[in-house]
C-alpha cells in the first residue's frame, strides 16, 4: 500500500513492532518497542527519519550537527589575515572537516538504513566503525599541524618593529629574542612516529570493532568503547604536551591569547567524551525502566549529544590554534634565513593531509569489504528464512 503525494507515491507506514517480532539480532538491550522489521525499501528507510521509530531519534541527533558543525567551521575562514580557503595552511583543516563529516553522516545513514536486511544491517555498522577511526585521523592531521610541538615557534627570532614596541617585547634592537623549545626529546616520536601511529591505531580499531558484531557480543558495549580510547590517547599527545610545557608564544601577543583558550576547550572535549561513554556502557536510562524510553531519550541518543558536543569543543580548540598561527605569523614573528634543525615543520601539502585521509579510507574500506562478506554468507540465508516464514504467516492469516 501507498500514499499518493503530490503524483508521487510513498510508502504507507508499517505498524512498528516489538522486540518479541523481530529477529534477536536487530533488538537492543531495554528497547521493548517501535522496531521496523529487516525487509524495508529505500523509500521506506527513507520516509521513516519523519516518523517516530526507535531509531528517528539516533538519525536526527547526528543528522543535524552536520550543519551546525559546518556553520562553526567556516568562521575560520572569515579571520582577518586568513589565507584563501584553498590554501595548503587549511588542509588539515579540511581533512578533519572530513573525517567529521563521514563520521556524522555514516552514522545516521546506518541508523536510518539498517532495516533494509539483516546483511545492509551488518554493512551500515561496519561503515560507521570505519569512519569513526577515519575521523581519529583527521583530527590527528590537524593536531599535528596546528598543536604540534613545533607547529608555532620552536628556535624563532622575533625581528625589532613598531609592533614590538607597543606589545613591550623589544629588548635590545640589534638583538633578536630566541624561543626554545623546553623538550626536544619527544621531536622524532611527533616528527616521524605520530602520524603513522595514528593511522596503524585507527585500523586496529576498526578490526576489533567489525569482529564485536560477529564475537564477543556480550561485552560489545565495553569493547567498542574501549577499543576507542587507544587512538584518543594517541591524537592527543600534542596536547598533552602543550598543557605540559610553556606556551610558544610570547605572553603578550594576541597570539598567546588565542592560545590559552585551548586547554579549556579540550578539558570540555574530554568531560563529552566521558559522559558519552557512560551512556553507551551503562544503558542508562532505559536500563532502569525498560519500555518507557523505547522512542525517545534512550542512551544511544544521549550518547550521540554528547559525542557531538565533544566533537564541537574539539572544533573550537582546533581554531584556538589555528588563529593563534595566523596572528603570530602576521609579521610578528619571522623565521631565521637558517637553521638546523628547521624551527617549523614542513608545510602541510595534500599528500600529507587529504592524501593520508585517501589512503587510510582505502585500507579501511577492504577491511569492511572483507567484514561484509562474511557476513553476507552468514545473514543472506538467515535473511531469505525470515522472508519466507513471513510470507507463509501471511498467507496463513489470509486463509483464515
Amino acid at each position: 500500500m501507498s500514499l499518493c503525494c503530490g503524483g508521487r507515491s510513498l510508502p504507507r507506514p508499517r505498524p512498528l513492532l516489538r522486540h518479541t517480532d523481530v529477529p534477536h539480532r536487530v533488538t537492543e538491550s531495554y528497547i521493548l518497542s517501535g522496531y521496523r522489521y529487516p525487509d524495508y525499501s529505500l523509500a521506506e528507510c527513507l520516509c521513516s527519519a519523519f516518523r517516530p521509530t526507535n531509531e528517528t531519534g539516533n538519525f536526527w541527533t547526528h543528522f543535524l550537527p552536520v550543519f551546525v558543525f559546518a556553520y562553526h567551521f567556516a568562521e575560520a575562514f572569515t579571520w582577518e589575515g586568513a589565507p584563501a580557503a584553498g590554501d595548503p595552511f587549511f588542509y588539515p583543516l579540511w581533512s578533519y572537516l572530513a573525517g567529521v563529516l563521514m563520521l556524522l553522516m555514516a552514522s545516521s545513514m546506518a541508523h536510518l538504513l539498517n532495516s533494509m536486511s539483516l546483511v545492509v544491517r551488518e554493512v551500515c555498522f561496519f561503515v560507521d566503525y570505519g569512519t569513526i577511526s577515519a575521523y581519529t585521523v583527521g583530527s590527528s592531521l590537524a593536531y599535528y599541524y596546528y598543536i604540534h610541538p613545533r607547529a608555532a615557534i620552536a628556535e624563532t627570532a622575533i625581528t625589532a618593529g613598531s609592533k614590538l614596541d607597543e606589545e613591550g617585547l623589544r629588548g635590545d634592537p640589534e638583538e633578536p629574542l630566541l624561543l626554545q623549545s623546553p623538550w626536544p626529546d619527544f621531536r622524532a616520536f611527533f616528527d616521524d612516529f605520530y602520524i603513522p601511529s595514528s593511522c596503524l591505531v585507527a585500523i586496529i580499531c576498526v578490526l576489533s570493532c567489525c569482529n564485536t558484531r560477529q564475537r564477543w557480543r556480550k561485552h560489545r558495549y565495553v569493547i567498542r568503547t574501549l577499543v576507542f580510547l587507544l587512538p584518543f590517547l594517541v591524537s592527543s599527545t600534542p596536547i598533552f604536551y602543550r598543557l605540559l610545557v610553556a606556551s610558544p608564544y610570547p605572553a603578550a601577543s594576541t597570539a598567546f591569547a588565542s592560545s590559552a583558550s585551548m586547554p579549556g576547550f579540550f578539558y570540555r572535549h574530554c568531560f563529552w567524551l566521558v559522559v558519552s561513554a557512560v551512556f553507551n556502557i551503562s544503558k542508562v536510562p532505559e536500563r532502569l525502566a525498560p519500555g518507557r524510553f523505547d522512542l525517545w531519550g534512550h542512551s544511544h541518543q544521549w550518547f550521540h549529544c554528547c559525542t557531538f558536543l565533544s566533537i564541537l569543543d574539539e572544533l573550537h580548540m582546533i581554531k584556538s590554534e589555528v588563529r593563534a598561527l595566523l596572528l603570530s605569523s602576521s609579521g610578528l614573528l619571522l623565521l631565521p634565513s637558517s637553521s638546523s634543525p628547521p624551527p617549523r615543520l614542513p608545510g602541510p601539502t595534500l599528500a600529507s593531509t587529504l592524501g593520508v585521509m585517501f589512503l587510510l579510507q582505502a585500507a579501511i574500506a577492504s577491511i569492511i569489504a572483507w567484514f561484509s562478506c562474511c557476513a553476507n554468507r552468514i545473514y543472506a540465508p538467515q535473511q531469505r528464512d525470515l522472508l519466507a516464514n513471513k510470507e507463509r504467516c501471511s498467507n496463513h492469516l489470509k486463509c483464515h
